[in-house]
């Protein structure tokens, strides 16, 4: 005979009835209706978040101020100045270039701002420029490349 759904029935024990606790002491559940004997746990309407009388964890915690905007692309920023300083006879500028002058740091993006001036040819690679920075560097017959 095949196996038809009418024929399935819950495996024996899975399904007990229902206590209803709390309603007088003649059935199962009665007096303190499985909450054990007196404090906090015992009593109604105790907050989830109740740690006993001891500060709160949303009250421990100090209060942020401001908003952090998590999309913002942060810079090392070197002005044009002093790539003028660090390269006086001109030539390419890499980021690994800067790196080993110490005008910033490995693994970071870096950005060139148009404050001070350059006289020098240089062939600048950097991740952003300032428009200034940009004309700047032309105008010193170099070339601003955008990684």
């Amino acid at each position: 005979m095949a196996l038809k759904a009418h024929h399935l029935r819950p495996a024996p024990g899975a399904k007990t009835d229902k206590h209803r606790v709390g309603r007088g002491e003649g059935g199962k559940g009665g007096k303190t209706a499985g909450r054990g004997t007196k404090g906090t746990g015992a009593r109604k309407n105790v907050p989830a978040a109740f740690e006993g009388g001891q500060m709160p964890l949303h009250m421990r915690l100090p209060k942020l101020r401001g908003f952090q905007n998590p999309f913002r692309v942060e810079y090392q920023v070197v002005n044009v100045g002093k790539l003028g300083e660090l390269f006086p006879e001109g030539g390419k500028v890499t980021v690994a270039d800067l790196v080993e002058k110490g005008a910033v740091r490995k693994g970071k993006l870096v950005k060139i701002l148009g404050t001070g001036e350059v006289s020098v040819a240089l062939d600048v690679d950097a991740h952003a420029y300032t428009g200034s920075a940009k004309t700047k560097i032309e105008a010193a017959g170099g070339k601003a490349n955008e990684l």
